[in-house]
This record gives structure tokens, C-alpha cells and sequence, in this order.
């Protein structure tokens, strides 16, 4: 796909050089912008507003040195991120994420994205996200939480339960939120809801920790009801990764009448033909917090295959949908290739950004159902503004009220971008559909509310 608008040619081109090597960032506003030309080709009044340009560009984005001592004695320091990308429709919401491969391109990637995935929830949330290249692997209780008080310290300043409420993501579950929580409490001397995925004893929400792999399986399984006919029953699945996404993702699936046959992690991963036991995958990555590998001396007839690139070999694995829950750019072109050949019928992302821009656009040529991330993987948010409301009227409701108001989001959300992809004229396109919904709301909002 290429630019045939000029006004959002150039406007990439002047984001590319301010930018200039945020490949991540970039990849993500180009993808943006080239779904977003038939709406510049008919709203002279969002290009006169300037809304095009403003959205493109953080409203803040603050970077932090993280001093920390670990079990040795010894000072460490990393590099603190948090980018605050758009307020039109809500208070900033996002998660953090502690991770190697954090840096600025990647932060603002996802807090771009954010946006628009939050807006396509309906719920009153604008984007923003967070992180550190803290790797958690290997450290103490101690040490974790010796970092994350640190990271608190200065992220504090910046965010507030109307001003912004970040969350859990890669590297940071219900241990790390819990630690920024209570700095955050010590230092603020305010008991507010101002991070989610809190635990259930201080104002977490029930439904919360399932609500990412659950969202993406409500998603996908109405994607198939209404565009082909079908469900999860009786299909064969294959899902990367074993975090949070990829468990949960794996059991709805599962209750969905589905065989998931392999999950990775970052080693390699598993192929197992009589369909994964997920006991067993929560045992060793929920309790023992250990590697996929294991899995196979446990399960006969499991097989391990080691994949120190990622998750790109589990792409070889023939299957009628796959699930990337994984990472940013986990599928590229050879392996969209490679799926479509094999007789894939869907794809939903429970990643961000799981395919790159030429990954994505096979898909969206071949004809298959193709998820993007910000649409199919927006249950995690959604139910983070749902605990968002439930700390605003202190009030915690039920397992079975929060995830029926998620599968009802997560429906909502494919209607809407399938509508919209109709609407102009590619009722296959959902990567259109969704960029178009979620831009449409925040755009209006950014103009209605002048230069800001």
C-alpha cells in the first residue's frame, strides 16, 4: 500500500525526520496514516484543524534515570520512559513494561497505538504508556521491588487517577504493580486508583488478569461467526508465547471447543499434537516461573524445538487460526507467507503490533481474517477502565458481571471496525476499519476542544 494522499505523504515524511530512527514508532504511524487517507480525502476540516499533525505527536513524553541497589550492594541505573500521547477523549491509560528492548521508539509505538485501541473500547480513556529497560528475569522480591519504588519516585509526579493511570504489561504483573502502588500511596499520602491490575485485597478487578486472552478469543470467535460462518469448535490453534496473553488466549480457546497445539516462549517452543495441558503450562510459567522447554519432559509426545530468534518458527506449524501473543513484529512477511500456505483462516493479535506493515498487508490481500492488535487485544484495557470505575464508586462487582461486560466490548469492537471497513468499501480490511474508528472519535474530540 502506498500514499496517494499528499498532505499524509508529506506529513510522514516530515515525521520520519524528526523521528529518524524510532524504526518502531515509525512503523506504526506509517501503517496509521496510509489507513487514514480516505478520511483526509474527505475531512478538509481535520486537515485545516491540524489534527493529522498533532496526533502524530506525543503531548508529553518525560525519560528518567532509575538508580537501584541489588542484592550485591552495588548502585545500578536504568532508564525510565513514560509518554503521555493523547488526552482528547480521557485521562492517559497504558501500561508499563519492563523490558531489555525498551527504548523511546518502542514506548511511543505502543502509546500511539494505545490511542487508538482505547478509544475503539468507548470507554473515556486517551493513550499513553511507560517502561523501563529493567530486566526482571532473575531478580529478587527484593531487588524487584528495591527497582520499582525507585521508578515510582519520579513517575509519581506525573500521573494521578484523572490525570493518568497506567497498568501492567511485559515485565510487570500483579508483584510489580503492587510495589509502585504502595510507593506510590507513600508518596502522594492519597489511596486513589491511579494504577490497574491491582490484587483483589486493594482494588483490583476480578476478570482483570484473564481479560487480554479472553478479550482477543471473544474477538476472534465473532470475527468467524460474522465473516465466515464458523467458530473456535473444532479448529486447530496455534498461539506464541506462555505470559499472561497466551495462557488465558489458550483457554477460552480451549472452552471454545478449540486444540491448541503449540505456545513458545522466548527460547523456543512446543509442539504438542494431542493439544497443550494447560495445567501444566500455568504450573511451570505461573508458579515455577520457568521455561516453555519444560513442558515437553513432563507431556509425552510433547516436542521442544529451540527458536532463539523469537517465535518465528512456531509459524511453521500448520493451523486454521493463529494467535500471536508474543511480542511487536513477531510475524513477518515469510512467516504470513508460510501461514497462508498452510491453510490459516485467521489471525487475531493478542501482541502489539505482533506482524510488520508487509505482514499485515498479505493478510489483508489474501483475504484472511485478520485481527490488528489494537482492536483484537483491547480487552486488557477495557477491563482496566472497567476497574477504573470500580475504584470511582468503591465498589467491586463480580467475575461473571466484569467478563460479560468485556465479551460485550470486545463484540462492540469488532462490529465497529467491521462496519467502518464496510463503510468504505473494504469489508475485508479490519486494519482500515479499526485505524479509521479509533481516529474518527479522537479526532472529533481534538477539534471540538480547539489547539491543544
Amino acid at each position: 500500500m502506498e500514499f496517494t494522499n499528499a498532505y499524509l505523504k508529506d506529513l510522514f515524511e516530515r515525521v520520519s525526520k524528526r523521528n529518524a530512527g524510532e524504526k518502531e514508532f515509525l512503523q506504526a504511524v506509517e501503517e496509521v496514516l496510509l489507513s487514514l487517507q480516505p478520511v483526509a480525502d474527505k475531512r478538509q476540516d481535520l486537515v485545516d484543524a491540524g489534527v493529522f499533525e498533532r496526533f502524530v505527536e506525543p503531548e508529553r513524553f518525560v525519560i528518567f534515570r532509575v538508580p537501584w541497589i541489588n542484592d550485591k550492594g552495588q548502585l545500578v541505573v536504568n532508564r525510565g520512559f513514560r509518554v503521555q500521547f493523547n488526552s482528547a477523549i480521557g485521562p492517559y491509560k497504558g501500561g508499563i513494561r519492563f523490558h531489555p528492548s525498551v527504548n523511546q521508539s518502542v514506548i511511543k509505538f505502543l502509546g500511539f497505538e494505545q490511542c487508538l485501541k482505547n478509544s475503539l473500547t468507548t470507554l473515556p480513556m486517551g493513550g499513553g504508556k511507560g517502561g523501563s529497560d529493567f530486566d526482571p528475569k532473575g531478580k529478587s522480591d527484593r531487588e524487584i521491588m528495591a527497582f520499582c519504588q525507585s521508578f515510582m519516585t519520579e513517575l509519581f509526579r506525573h500521573i494521578g487517577a484523572d490525570t493518568d493511570v497506567p497498568a501492567g504489561d511485559i515485565g510487570v504483573g500483579g508483584r510489580e504493580i503492587g510495589f509502585m502502588f504502595g510507593q506510590y500511596k507513600r508518596l502522594a499520602n492519597e489511596y486513589t486508583g491511579v494504577l490497574t491490575g491491582k490484587g483483589l485485597s486493594y482494588g483490583g478487578s476480578l476478570a482483570r488478569t484473564q481479560a487480554t486472552g479472553y478479550g482477543l478469543c471473544y474477538f476472534t470467535q465473532e470475527m468467524l461467526k460474522t465473516m465466515a460462518n464458523t467458530s473456535f469448535a473444532g479448529k486447530t490453534v496455534v498461539i506464541s508465547g506462555s505470559g499472561n496473553v497466551a495462557i488465558y488466549a489458550c483457554e477460552k480457546a480451549q472452552s471454545f471447543g478449540a486444540k491448541v497445539v503449540a505456545m513458545s516462549d522466548s527460547n523456543g517452543y512446543i509442539y504438542d499434537k494431542d493439544g497443550i495441558d494447560l495445567a501444566i503450562v500455568k504450573q511451570i510459567k505461573e508458579v515455577e516461573r520457568g521455561r516453555i522447554k519444560e513442558y515437553a519432559d513432563r507431556k509425552k509426545g510433547a516436542i521442544y524445538t529451540e527458536d532463539k530468534d523469537g517465535s518465528k518458527g512456531i509459524w511453521s506449524i500448520k493451523c486454521d487460526i493463529a494467535l500471536p501473543c508474543a511480542t511487536q513484529n513477531e510475524i513477518n512477511l515469510e512467516s504470513a507467507k508460510l501461514l497462508v500456505k498452510n491453510g490459516v483462516m485467521a489471525v487475531a493479535e493478542g501482541s502489539n503490533m505482533s506482524s510488520t506493515n508487509e505482514a499485515g498487508q498479505f493478510f489483508v490481500e489474501s483475504k484472511i481474517m485478520y485481527g490488528p492488535a489494537k482492536a483484537a487485544n483491547a480487552g486488557g484495557v477495557a477491563t482496566s477502565g472497567l476497574e477504573m470505575s470500580q475504584n470511582s464508586i468503591r465498589l467491586s462487582w463480580a467475575f461473571e458481571e466484569v467478563d460479560q461486560k468485556l465479551k460485550g466490548i470486545m463484540e462492540g469492537i469488532f462490529h465497529k471496525i467491521h462496519d467502518t471497513a464496510v463503510e468504505y468499501g473494504q469489508p475485508t480490511n479490519l486494519v482500515m476499519g479499526a485505524n479509521i474508528a479509533g481516529f474518527k472519535k479522537i479526532a472529533d474530540a481534538m477539534k471540538a476542544q480547539g489547539c491543544c
